[in-house]
């Protein structure tokens, strides 16, 4: 039921008094139908020294913008709030509004000082985006990587590692309440290349974070591997290591609480996530590369005219891919989701996979009957079934 004409009266007042560059920042949330993407939050923005305010809509990974002025916004304030959510939060400088509508259309309204005055928000159109390794603050193994000079300056032409290894501690930042809260924590960066996010994730726990860590990065190039290792050691990281090896004959003994894999190379990915799963690793982070195998495999008479062009054959498949292996996951006990790592036009390789153990496992009746129908039979079902054999 829509809101009375008297309640939304009430919501239009706040808004006339509150609707200021005093304005901290508006949220409308608890989503009315299922349409609605997401919560909508709004600040004050000025552009060429006149006040807008900015609305943001989180759809997935990706946010969306649009500016409006005040005698704009207000009804489109109360329209939301007629239609797609049942609260309001608002805070300013010094006041905070709460406004709940419930299914009648009633409208609570309840409004308290700041503790303590708030400073006045930014209101620059761009603000800069706040990261966890931050710029202009130096750290040694960015700058001997070339990521970042002595001074704490991102290389401009490296700019796009910096974003992608940030992004990549956003999704650790997330999982890090889900791993075991004290001792030490056992990571394994497989494939890891010239150690980017090996390095950084060790910063992050151990520097910032203050966790007791234990890293070890698996690769098949001598030449990095001991490049790596020298780097180690001349920033003092005790229990970080690195090893020539291939994933597929990787043993490791002992408990290993997390498990990474970037980019690594078509079914090196399958070996990766097939180990996590067998030392039963608390949380998987996986960005992978280079899907050939099911696009080899992949035959279906109804999906012909589909699959007839080379190109979106070959996205389908890599697709169809990731998702069976999110649904092995998800059949061996984790939560799974699959996330968009960095933008498009960064990468074309930017699907992440994380997962993180629960013990709930799904059924795997449906997955069998999609492989069926599409002729597949991925390598890490193969493995997964080989372990679970070995039980």
């Amino acid at each position: 039921m829509e809101m009375r004409k008297s309640q939304m009266e009430k919501i239009k007042k706040v808004l006339e008094e509150q609707l200021s560059e005093q304005l901290l920042q508006i949220v409308l949330s608890g989503k009315k139908r299922k349409e609605v993407t997401g919560n909508r939050k709004i600040r004050p923005i000025l552009k060429k020294d006149h006040l807008f305010f900015q609305v943001s809509l989180q759809d997935g990974k990706k946010e969306f913008h649009e500016n409006y002025e005040k005698e704009e916004l207000i009804p489109k304030i109360c329209q939301w709030l007629c239609e797609d959510y049942k609260q309001m939060q608002l805070e300013s400088t010094q006041w905070r509004y709460s406004a709940m509508v419930s299914k009648k259309g009633q409208t609570t309204i309840k409004r308290k000082r700041q503790e303590e005055q708030k400073n006045s928000p930014d209101l620059s159109h761009n603000r800069k985006k706040k990261y966890i390794l931050e710029e202009g603050i130096p750290i040694p193994f960015l700058e001997d990587l070339g990521v970042m000079t002595a001074d704490g300056e991102i290389v401009k032409s490296r700019y796009d590692k910096f974003r992608q290894i940030n992004r990549f501690l956003e999704f650790m930042e997330d999982i890090l309440p889900q791993l075991k809260p004290e001792g030490e924590l056992t990571v394994i960066d497989f494939g890891c290349g010239k150690s980017y996010l090996t390095f950084a994730i060790y910063y992050y726990l151990h520097e910032l974070k203050k966790r007791d860590v234990k890293i070890i990065g698996l690769d098949l190039k001598e030449d990095v591997i001991q490049l790596c290792n020298d780097l180690a050691r001349k920033y003092g990281y005790e229990k970080l290591k690195f090893f020539v090896g291939d994933i597929a004959s990787y043993e490791k003994k002992g408990k290993v609480d997390l498990v990474v894999t970037l980019h690594a190379c078509d079914t090196a990915t399958d070996y990766a996530i097939a180990k996590a799963v067998s030392w039963n690793a608390k949380a998987i982070l996986s960005v992978p590369c280079c899907q050939h195998e099911l696009n080899g495999q992949i035959q279906c008479q109804t999906l012909e005219p589909i699959l007839k062009y080379g190109l979106i054959k070959e996205r389908i498949a890599a697709l169809v891919t990731d998702a069976l292996r999110a649904d092995c996951l998800e059949t061996a006990g984790y939560h799974v989701q699959i996330l968009e790592f960095i933008d498009m036009e960064h990468t074309p390789k930017n699907i992440l996979i994380r997962a993180v153990k629960t013990g709930k496992k799904t059924d795997s009746q449906k997955r069998n009957q999609c492989m069926e129908f599409l002729g597949v039979h991925p390598l890490l079902v193969k493995l997964l079934e080989e372990k679970e054999k070995e039980l």
